[in-house]
């Protein structure tokens, strides 16, 4: 990683985590490796507060629920405009079309129990990661 990277961690939101994760060991990585100011980390998973950088969090709809981050490949160019809220994989309609046509979820990592059953029912994070009724 160096700078002006944008790293993506997938699968970490209420469904993929499941229970959004917290990103901090990431966040910490990039910032001993004084790239916290540099290069960005793209999550659907959660920070808690400590940031120092650019790193953004709770990205809706999730990975896990065929979000626009599952499609993200390495080498893919990402700009993020912190002022306007927006990110832009820099990517022709095509092309997010086939991939999105050719992805498929992930086998869930918990298979049996609560947090199976929360997986397969919550909520996006943009609605609160709540379990619906």
């Amino acid at each position: 990683m160096i700078a002006g990277d944008v790293v993506v961690i997938r699968y970490e939101g209420p469904k993929g985590g499941p229970g959004m994760r917290e990103m901090y060991k990431a966040m910490k990585f990039m910032y001993g490796r004084g790239l916290a100011k540099t290069a960005a980390l793209v999550t659907d998973g959660r920070f808690s507060g400590t940031n120092n950088g650019c790193f953004v969090g709770h990205v809706s709809p999730e990975a896990a629920e065929g979000g626009p981050i599952a499609i993200v490949r390495d080498g893919d160019r990402i700009t993020i405009d912190v002022d306007a809220g927006v990110l832009h994989m820099d990517l022709t309609d095509q092309e997010i079309q086939d991939r999105t046509a050719a992805w498929r979820p992930p086998e869930p990592k918990i298979k049996r129990g609560y947090l199976a059953l929360y997986s397969k029912l919550a909520s996006s994070a943009s609605q609160g990661a709540v379990i619906r009724p």
